[in-house]
């Protein structure tokens, strides 16, 4: 082996490079966030050929004075962060002090910068080859310009892995999106080619705000979202989460920050995936915009080099914070707050306003509507999800069980829906100036599948077994939340053999399984003894039930595994309880369901995730028989 020697500066910055400058994006990345830490509220960014050839990064933030120009482009250098105090409760976007010199070592860069104080700006140049830097004077306004030219001239290996002009300016214009909407207090320009492709003013209000939510997202994202702001605990979490009903094939519309930086976390993801777990149809992925604010020195931001991912010191918490806010906020929407979406998005359509600019094209990206256009289905005699083996029980038992509880359980449980669960006396239509409900007054059913409903914004068709299905399903966890889960010991113990790991887990985590019903001790140093399960799960496969428990303790620190079977449990009752197609109802039960619909929870969709209602306008149906032309 060769001795050991000190790498030379230039190769060190170029191992740093590797792992800070991926792309032009990357770098793109770096000096936005310079130029916000310095206070900047203009950002002007300058492409050409996808950033292989220039990238011009010019802010009007303070500057930074001549003397200091040199050392900016040093190792370790950085006026952000003086102690290991500032360092664990850190505020800026970047703080590592290595950017610049990374970026140098694989690039011709040009920094020209001024300050109030100075007279006349100064200019500094350094080549990835020499890294010498030489400074001249320049002409400049307060604020600093960095020039980017010729990124990895000298590392033909790396500049190799750039994929096509297209391709790394659409990373660029990703990047840039970000920034944008984590600083709403920013204008930002972006430039491709000497074409401008967007330009976004400072945000101040919540309807500027707004905008460039619609902007950089999307209008009818907006059109389609929930407000939510809610704090507790020294967290705040605000921003816009889409409906359900807007959905997409991908997560590419998913935008999480945490202090103002963008982030991509597996617990926060976790936790609004289990948000939005009985509500999004197959394989579908939500789409939001959130902000959470906490205590900087309540998170470390210095554990990975690019600053994508962040570190909680109280994971539980911001997990539970999370998910208990987007549930909440899911679960209040009404079929009002639908309608709002619906009705701009049909204005929308008419004024031609609803296109957003493409990927490419600009900052805006066009929503997959295939959700929320989908019309809701119903298969002859009502529509049954695939039922597993272990749910083939006598679900008769359960229903049983739920009304048995007493008191408040037994008067909201549901038992086995019959005809006269509908039939209800429904309030008569209101004379003229009274208020309509949000789902209008139904006047037919079609083809004993789909309920039609007037309202003055147009015709409301309601999938009846798929809105009947949601209400069950509501009723019947309310139900069960009100009574304990119950246990029931296995005859025969169920050994499980395990890592030392798992079983330490289980041994120190008795108290959170026995939550959740299972009651599972150590026999061994890799061995468990699994002596009780959930009386709803005793069908279930005991062995992959307790593992999938356990990583998901691992992994997150809490599992949802008993909670989400028990659900797919009642969905499958619920479904096979509810009112079936081809069952003609009266208008006052037709009416009856519009109104548990306006009072239930998450009644846009049933419980696989499909829509239970939606929306033809009149101008809509306008257009279909050319009224006004």
């Amino acid at each position: 082996m060769a001795s050991i020697k000190l790498l030379s500066p230039r190769l060190a910055n170029q191992i740093a490079a590797g792992e800070v400058v991926e792309r032009p994006a990357s770098v793109v990345k770096e000096l936005v966030e310079n130029a916000l830490d310095a206070g900047a509220v203009r950002v002007d960014v300058d492409i050409e050929q996808g950033g292989a050839k220039l990238i011009r990064v010019r802010d009007d933030g303070s500057g930074i004075e001549e003397a200091d120009l040199p050392l900016a482009l040093s190792r370790h250098a950085t006026s952000k962060i003086t102690s290991l105090d500032d360092l664990e409760a850190v505020a800026s976007l970047g703080f590592r002090g290595e950017a610049l010199a990374s970026i140098s070592s694989v690039s011709r860069l040009a920094l020209t910068s001024r300050t109030a104080e100075q007279e006349a700006a100064a200019r500094v140049e350094v080549e990835g080859r020499e890294m010498d830097a030489r400074i001249s004077p320049a002409a400049h306004p307060v604020g600093t310009t960095v020039e980017v030219r010729d990124l990895f001239f000298n590392t033909p290996a790396r500049r190799k892995f750039l994929r096509t002009e297209k391709t790394e300016f659409n990373h660029v214009e990703e990047c840039l999106r970000r920034q944008a909407l984590s600083r709403f207090d920013a204008g930002f320009t972006l430039r491709h080619n000497q074409k401008v492709v967007q330009s976004l003013r400072p945000a101040a209000t919540p309807l500027d705000r707004e905008r460039r939510i619609g902007a950089l997202c999307g209008q009818q994202f907006i059109d389609n979202a929930v407000v939510i702001d809610a704090e507790a605990t020294g967290l705040r979490l605000w921003g816009w989460v889409a409906l359900p009903t807007f959905s997409r094939s991908q997560a590419d519309l998913q935008y999480f920050f945490v202090n103002g930086r963008v982030i991509r976390d597996k617990l926060v993801a976790h936790a609004v995936r289990q948000a939005y777990r009985d509500v999004l149809y197959n394989n579908r992925h939500p789409a939001f915009v959130l902000y959470l604010e906490v205590d900087p020195a309540t998170v470390d931001v210095n554990v990975h080099p690019t600053k994508h991912e962040v570190r909680f010191r109280d994971g539980r918490l911001v997990h539970d914070f999370i998910f208990r806010t987007l549930h909440r906020a899911l679960a209040e929407v009404r079929p009002d707050d639908h309608l709002r979406g619906a009705v701009a998005q049909s204005f929308g359509r008419e004024a031609g306003q609803n296109q957003a600019p493409s990927r490419g094209d600009g900052f805006g990206s066009q929503p997959d509507l295939a959700a929320a256009r989908q019309p809701a289905m119903a298969l002859g005699g009502g529509y049954s999800a695939p039922q597993p083996q272990w749910q083939a029980q006598d679900q008769m038992a359960f229903y049983k069980s739920l009304n048995q509880g007493g008191g408040a359980a037994g008067a909201d449980s549901m038992a086995m829906p019959a005809a006269t669960d509908l039939a209800v006396a429904s309030p008569t239509p209101p004379v003229s100036g009274d208020e309509e409900p949000p789902l209008g007054y139904a006047i037919a059913q079609l083809h004993g599948i789909y309920i039609l409903a007037q309202t003055r914004q147009g015709l409301i068709v309601v999938d009846m077994h798929a809105a009947h299905e949601r209400i069950t399903y509501e009723r019947m966890k309310r139900a069960l939340a009100a009574q304990d889960l119950k246990s029931q010991p296995l005859l025969v113990p169920v050994s499980l053999a395990v890592s030392q790991k798992e079983a330490a887990l289980a041994e120190s985590c008795q108290d959170e399984l026995q939550r959740l019903g299972l009651a599972v001790e150590r026999i061994g140093p890799e061995t468990l003894a699994v002596r009780q399960v959930p009386s709803l799960l005793r069908g279930a496969d005991t062995e992959q039930l307790v593992r999938d428990v356990l990583a998901d303790l691992i992994e997150h620190g809490q599992s949802d595994r008993v909670e989400a079977m028990t659900h797919e449990l009642l969905g499958t009752m619920a479904c096979h309880g509810s009112v079936r197609a081809n069952r003609q109802l009266t208008i006052p039960e037709m009416n009856s369901l519009l109104r548990d619909m306006e009072a239930t929870e998450r009644s846009g969709q049933c419980n696989h995730g499909r829509p239970t209602w939606t929306l033809v306008t009149l101008s809509e149906l306008d257009k279909l028989f050319l009224r006004g032309r």
